[in-house]
């Protein structure tokens, strides 16, 4: 495409004020660079909380409707992903909390990892039962899988749910490259998943830590969206001198896609890409 996704992660699981000051963790800290994120120009934000004391990961639906309404006050537009991540938080109706928001403060969509995996120090554990749980609530509730391949196994899997009618077109998927002990930042790794993709499918590419500048290069150069922020890569450089802030790895992005003779697609032309509402008169799917 022409137009280029841009998921913009700005805060994750992981990233802690003594590993780097730019991380936002507070809600007034996570709109902020949201907001300047859209002028900037993202296509969606895909968004985790912090407890506001302890910075640890935080599910409560009342702090993700209170980073939604400072976002939407500015942004009503921009597509909003929520996480549903069982890196640190395992039980269903935690990891569910956000989906049951409702109006205008609901989710447009919510991430979906589809297995179970590990990092370098733990494990996400995403065991079947949870992920048609998970896919039901966000059917139940009009709220659009945002789905979470670290491998093309986890390709394999979104077509057995899709079979199962628990996955709906069309169908948006974040390839994740670089884990530890998964699918590798190579054009091998990468291509494999790409073959996978079910039919109607539209997707984005991120790399973890050293390799997020490398994949979204690749992903820029052959039209795909990508995934950028803090959440994947606290580092502006590949030696580690320099940390980043979220405006400048944008600000890097956009000089890249102009490089490739591209442009950032706008919310709303993702609405309709996806098939969700327009954000005028509500959000989540349309139908």
């Amino acid at each position: 495409m022409d137009k280029i996704i841009v998921n913009f992660t700005p805060t994750g699981m992981l990233p802690t004020r003594s590993q780097t000051p730019h991380v936002p963790l507070a809600v007034d800290e996570i709109v902020r660079d949201v907001v300047l994120a859209s002028k900037t120009g993202i296509s969606m934000v895909h968004l985790h909380i912090r407890d506001e004391v302890t910075g640890e990961p935080d599910y409560h639906k009342e702090v993700y409707a209170r980073v939604i309404d400072g976002i939407r006050e500015k942004e009503p537009k921009l597509v909003i992903c929520v996480s549903t991540s069982g890196r640190k938080i395992h039980e269903f109706e935690k990891r569910a909390d956000a989906l049951s928001l409702t109006g205008d403060q609901k989710p447009d969509m919510a991430s979906l990892t589809l297995s179970s995996l590990n990092f370098n120090a733990q494990a996400s554990i995403n065991d079947p039962d949870m992920i048609n749980n998970l896919a039901d609530r966000m059917n139940e509730k009009g709220i659009k899988p945002e789905l979470e391949a670290f491998d093309v196994g986890m390709l394999n899997y979104a077509s057995y749910l899709i079979r199962k009618d628990k996955l709906r077109p069309p169908y948006y998927f974040n390839f994740i490259l670089g884990n530890i002990a998964c699918a590798q930042a190579s054009l091998l790794h990468a291509g494999m998943m790409v073959n996978a993709l079910p039919e109607n499918s539209v997707f984005s590419m991120g790399g973890v830590g050293d390799v997020q500048l490398m994949v979204n290069s690749l992903a820029i150069s052959m039209g795909y969206g990508v995934r950028v922020g803090l959440e994947d890569n606290i580092w502006y450089d590949q030696d580690r001198t320099t940390l980043a802030t979220n405006a400048k790895l944008l600000e890097r992005l956009h000089t890249i896609i102009g490089a490739n003779g591209r442009t950032v697609m706008p919310p709303d032309e993702l609405r309709r890409l996806l098939n969700l509402r327009d954000g005028t008169h509500g959000y989540g799917t349309a139908g």
